[in-house]
C-alpha cells in the first residue's frame, strides 16, 4: 500500500527484539487488524509494519477517513493484547533505543545515561525519536544522530566529553 507521507505515526517500542516466529505471528495480527480497522464506519487506509525487530510502526492516511478516539483506542488494545502474548513492553516511554554499528539496543534512562558517562553514547550516535507524528517525519526525523534529537536537550554529554 503507498501511503502519504502526511498519514499520521504512532510508533510502539519493545524491550526486547521479536524472535523470527514472533514477528512473522505479530505482522499477521497487524495486516488483519489494518484491513479491518474503521472509523465511525469508514475503512481507514492504515498500514503496520515492524523495524529491526523491536518498532511496531502503525501509519493511517487520513486524508481518506481520519483516525477517531474509539479508532485509537482499538489500536491501543491491539497493542496490549501483544504485550500480554508475547511478554513485552511497548508502552515503556523511558525505554531509550539507539544504534551501535547496525544494532539496535535498547535500555532504561539510567543505564542511557551511564553509557553517555562510559563514552558509548555520543553526539554522533544514532537514537530513534518515537515522537514523530508523520510519515514525513518518521522518513526525515526518526534515525537521527543523538546531537540533533530531544535526547539531547534531556542528557548531558558535556560531562562525559
Amino acid at each position: 500500500m503507498q501511503i502519504s507521507e502526511n498519514s499520521r505515526v504512532w510508533i510502539y517500542h519493545s524491550d526486547r527484539p521479536f524472535t523470527d516466529t514472533e514477528k512473522r505471528e505479530i505482522e499477521a495480527l497487524l495486516g488483519n487488524f489494518t484491513s479491518q480497522w474503521q472509523a465511525h464506519g469508514f475503512q481507514l487506509a492504515a498500514s503496520a509494519e515492524i523495524k529491526y525487530d523491536r518498532f511496531i510502526i502503525l501509519m493511517v492516511d487520513e486524508s481518506q477517513a481520519g483516525a477517531t478516539g474509539c479508532s485509537i483506542d482499538k489500536s491501543v488494545n491491539l497493542m496490549k493484547q501483544i504485550e500480554a502474548d508475547y511478554r513485552v513492553n511497548l508502552f515503556d516511554r523511558f525505554n531509550i533505543a539507539y544504534k551501535q554499528q547496525e544494532e539496535v539496543s535498547s535500555c532504561n534512562r539510567d543505564e542511557f545515561e551511564r553509557l553517555i558517562q562510559e563514552g558509548r553514547i555520543t553526539e554522533n550516535t544514532i537514537v530513534f525519536n518515537n515522537l514523530v507524528q508523520t510519515k514525513k517525519e518518521l522518513d526525515s526525523n526518526w534515525e537521527v544522530p543523538f546531537k540533533q534529537s530531544w535526547h539531547a536537550r534531556v542528557f548531558s554529554l558535556s560531562s562525559a566529553q
